[in-house]
């Protein structure tokens, strides 16, 4: 589910998985229009990093999971990548 952010943004809980962790957390996206949709955005060429806001970063293998409030996840190391709905 999406949460807005001012008038002209709005959040997006998304999972990603690299080779060793799943990588929760929000990104920013424009409310409607160019650039609205997660695909979007994750297929962007010229972004190689995503700013990722509400962080929590588990290992694959198990393990302490970890929160943060921000980090930026390099796109190359993304393999599987999808919104969360958060009313399910």
């Amino acid at each position: 589910m999406m949460a807005a952010i001012g008038g002209n943004r709005r959040t997006e809980r998304i999972v990603f998985e690299t080779d060793r962790h799943v990588i929760s957390g929000e990104i920013t996206l424009p409310q409607e229009g160019y650039q609205s949709r997660f695909s979007d955005s994750i297929n962007r060429g010229d972004i190689a990093f995503m700013p990722i806001v509400n962080v929590e970063i588990a290992p694959l293998e198990g393990g302490e999971t970890e929160k943060h409030d921000f980090i930026v996840l390099a796109k190359s190391y993304v393999r599987l990548a999808y919104p969360i709905d958060r009313g399910a």
